[in-house]
């Protein structure tokens, strides 16, 4: 009977769309799944492949804050600020 036993299987949803705070909830809970120890293999590598996805997601969008934070910095400040991990641009020494 296929489809009867997926309750518990991860989906393959586009993470782009997910939020990052649901992304991130999603991660403590297959954490937490994957920590009790009750899953089968099969289950338990589903669930390390959904994590590594949406820790890739999280990543991808903290990434993408700290750019926007960047150019916000940039924009207000003006170009003379130094950015957070400019360190290859200090041309001054």
């Amino acid at each position: 009977m296929p489809g009867t036993a997926k309750t518990t299987a991860p989906l393959k949803p586009d993470l782009g769309s997910v939020p990052f705070e649901e992304a991130l909830q999603r991660l403590e809970s297959v954490v937490e799944a994957m920590e009790t120890g009750d899953l089968p293999l099969e289950k338990m590598l589903l669930h390390f492949e959904e994590g590594m996805r949406l820790t890739q997601a999280c990543q991808s969008k903290l990434a993408d804050a700290e750019l926007r934070i960047e150019q916000l910095e940039k924009t207000i400040v003006g170009d003379l600020a130094i950015k957070p991990g400019d360190t290859a641009d200090s041309d001054d020494e």
